[in-house]
């Protein structure tokens, strides 16, 4: 029987402790039950699990379904995408039975790149050995947890990119069983038609999105984070503008990210509107990277900061009831000591 090799290459990077990685653990359990109860993925699909940091290691060397049980995912520090790579195609060479003269080999595997984060170090020399040697002789997809990765590095390794909101449990049960439909069609697809291509199923848009690496990548300016702002008795338009600026608490001196306000200011709205970026973008920021408040630089209120249930931002005098002056929805507004996420500008 010809097998189907799927390869799991999933990066366990710090960025990823807690929940995410909890979740893929959870989620690599749930995808191989439903696998072990389809009679094609029970005669044809084969399963090895790589794990990637600073540096990688096979986590489960490939092995049938039946025999398949998940291991506990480890957590290292830095993201080798290099190293990762490299482990992968030594496992391709080790594994996969060739096509020869005298029998059929093994179907061209099927590789899930699961990362969230950038790599640390020099990936070219290994993807540039991955498109010469490996990519035509496998079906990769990659999928960015969240939107924080390089989607022009990780869409020259695959035309299969996807976008995976990171969002809840809910949202990562949805991921998972679309992963898990995916290898059942593509298992299917081949042992009744012999054909080796890859056939994912329909991603839900309110999960998952394709990157289409044709359309021109939205990149912000990180030395600044400005916000639009309207204001709510005028319905004019503002910026609020922070600056980056880096601050090192704690007794380690780790420093981190944070952006101190510089001010809000009046702005033409036709004409910044004539000469913005069309492109489509969800770019934010979390609320705990931004500190310091201004006014309105209209009506004077005291927070120009307020974020509305529609996304958009605005001001307000406090806690209490207020209009949206975008989407004209009243509601009860209260200062957060959680972190949010607030949509930003280019910059």
């Amino acid at each position: 029987m010809r097998r189907l090799p799927v390869y799991f290459l999933i990066d366990v990077s710090e960025s990823m402790v807690g929940e995410p990685i909890e979740q893929v653990q959870q989620g690599i359990s749930t995808v191989m039950t439903a696998l072990k109860t389809d009679p094609y993925a029970l005669e044809t699909v084969w399963v090895s699990i790589i794990a990637f940091a600073g540096k990688s290691k096979v986590i489960t060397p490939l092995q049938d379904v039946i025999t398949f049980y998940p291991p506990t995912i480890p957590i290292g520090s830095g993201t080798s995408l290099s190293s990762g790579l490299t482990t992968l195609m030594q496992a391709i060479d080790r594994d996969i039975v060739t096509t020869t003269f005298e029998k059929k080999g093994d179907w061209k595997p099927l590789v899930f790149l699961f990362t969230d984060g950038t790599p640390t170090d020099a990936s070219e020399q290994a993807i540039t050995q991955w498109n010469n040697h490996y990519r035509r002789k496998t079906n990769m997809v990659v999928i960015s947890i969240g939107d924080r990765t390089n989607y022009a590095l990780l869409g020259s390794l695959s035309e299969n990119l996807l976008r995976f909101q990171d969002t809840d449990a809910n949202a990562y049960s949805a991921f998972f069983k679309w992963v898990t439909a995916s290898i059942k069609a593509t298992s299917e697809h081949v042992s009744n038609h012999g054909m080796e291509v890859i056939n994912l199923s329909k991603a839900d848009p309110g999960v998952m999105e394709r990157i289409d690496l044709t359309k021109q990548q939205v990149v912000p300016d990180d030395q600044y984070v400005v916000v639009h702002g309207k204001c709510s008795k005028t319905k004019q338009s503002y910026l609020v503008k922070y600056r980056q600026a880096l601050q090192s608490p704690g007794i380690h001196d780790f420093q981190t990210r944070v952006y101190e306000i510089q001010g809000a200011y009046k702005i033409d709205a036709d004409s910044y509107e004539a000469l913005s970026s069309q492109a489509a973008s969800s770019i934010k920021v979390s609320s705990s990277e931004l500190q310091g408040n201004t006014d309105c630089p209209y009506c004077a209120q005291r927070f120009a900061m307020a974020t509305c249930n529609c996304g958009k931002n605005h001001c307000i005098r406090g806690n209490g009831k207020n209009t949206c002056p975008w989407c004209g929805q009243t509601a009860y507004y209260r200062f957060s000591s959680r972190r949010f996420d607030i949509n930003r500008t280019l910059g």
